[in-house]
């Protein structure tokens, strides 16, 4: 067996640069990276509000978010999306990562960078029409229907209803 091995390291490491790599990359394991945001009602009293967004294709809301580009760096993609989604544009220094900053999905080939900040309730919105038919604020204790996945995600948060009954 030691000897097999042997031989096939010896084969993987005479093939083109190009190939090697295209080998390692079929065999290994590929995440889906987004960015998304938690985004706070900077002026609502207890229990808060969150902003939440209604996309296509399903009923349900979510937060702002949506795919890394390559090469981007998880706060920048946050704000990017952000701004897409809701008009809202900030500075990546108005944005926080959340604790826990990362959540695995689905079977651990989904990954959200999870950011916080808090913005006016009177801050105009300016949702992208082609990617929200709806954006608004939302009370802590009164959520609309979410999407599983928001609802898993903000479970880690304390916020909607998976989150755990002693929060």
């Amino acid at each position: 067996m030691r000897a097999l091995r042997l031989a096939a390291f010896r084969a993987f490491y005479r093939l083109p640069f190009r190939w090697r790599r295209r080998l390692v990359r079929m065999g290994s394991v590929h995440y889906i990276v987004g960015a998304v945001t938690i985004v706070r009602d900077a002026d609502a009293e207890s229990p808060g509000r969150i902003l939440l967004l209604r996309q296509p294709p399903g009923p349900g809301w979510s937060v702002p978010g949506g795919l890394l580009n390559r090469g981007e760096r998880p706060i920048a993609g946050a704000a990017r999306e952000l701004a897409e989604e809701t008009g809202i544009r900030l500075p990546i220094d108005r944005l926080r990562p959340a604790t826990p900053n990362a959540v695995v999905h689905t079977g651990g080939r989904w990954v959200d960078m999870v950011f916080e900040t808090e913005v006016p309730a009177d801050a105009p919105l300016d949702p992208d029409e082609a990617e929200v038919h709806e954006a608004a604020w939302h009370p802590l204790d009164a959520l609309p229907r979410l999407t599983g996945p928001t609802a898993r995600l903000l479970a880690h948060y304390g916020i909607g209803p998976l989150k755990a009954e002693d929060d």
